[in-house]
């Protein structure tokens, strides 16, 4: 099986490219972060009419995770569970039943900027929430992805220069060791495990010429 992740920012603004990525991809199961939209207004029949399974967790403007699949999804979960006042769209969870049985989610993960506020707060605590979930889908038969946007550095040669980063959430020590507590439990990093090299990203900010200047992180 093969499967894949994307930040989208925006699906509606973006569906002509997202159609494309998803076609090109030609994954079994495609999980998107940052839809930017509410349930009823994800363009599902268009991703249903390229052979895929969808469901949603959006929010108006902000956040929402999507999770598309070529076999059937069963065992649905919407909103990381450990907290019910919790109304971000940031979590989404499915039994994808296909040659290979396994679990999946789609993931987007507080940014926590600027530290020293309740967003960086927020973001630990959601890391907490994800750890003590994912440690509880380990006791569970079937393997297990957390796909999606983690908004963490995990290393300082995972950024184009740890010093423009050394004030920002995603590189902060508490961060990373949340970050680390999901691998101590047994998670395997897929991106470093496939190339631990140093100078390898996934995100590039869209200002000052990142992506020509492969200033990634």
């Amino acid at each position: 099986m093969k499967l894949a992740t994307w930040n989208v920012n925006s699906v509606k603004a973006r569906l002509v490219t997202a159609l494309e990525v998803v076609r090109a991809l030609d994954a079994d199961v495609i999980c998107l972060q940052e839809i930017k939209c509410e349930d009823h207004a994800f363009p599902t029949e268009a991703f249903e009419e390229l052979g895929y399974n969808v469901i949603t967790h959006g929010q108006k403007t902000y956040n929402g995770v999507a999770l598309m699949s070529r076999h059937p999804l069963t065992e649905i979960v919407r909103g990381l569970p450990g907290d019910v006042e919790d109304t971000q769209a940031r979590y989404i969870e499915a039994l994808v039943e296909g040659p290979l049985v396994c679990r999946v989610a789609s993931i987007y993960l507080p940014n926590g900027n600027p530290t020293g506020t309740e967003k960086f707060c927020y973001k630990l605590k959601w890391m907490g929430r994800l750890a003590w979930h994912a440690e509880h889908l380990l006791t569970l038969e079937d393997p297990v992805v957390l796909l999606g946007d983690y908004n963490v550095i995990p290393r300082d040669q995972d950024c184009h220069d740890i010093t423009a980063w050394q004030g920002d959430a995603l590189a902060q020590p508490e961060s990373r060791a949340a970050f680390q507590r999901l691998l101590n439990l047994g998670y395997t990093e897929a991106f470093q495990a496939l190339d631990g090299r140093a100078g390898q990203y996934t995100f590039w900010d869209y200002q000052a010429g990142a992506w020509q200047k492969d200033h990634g992180i």
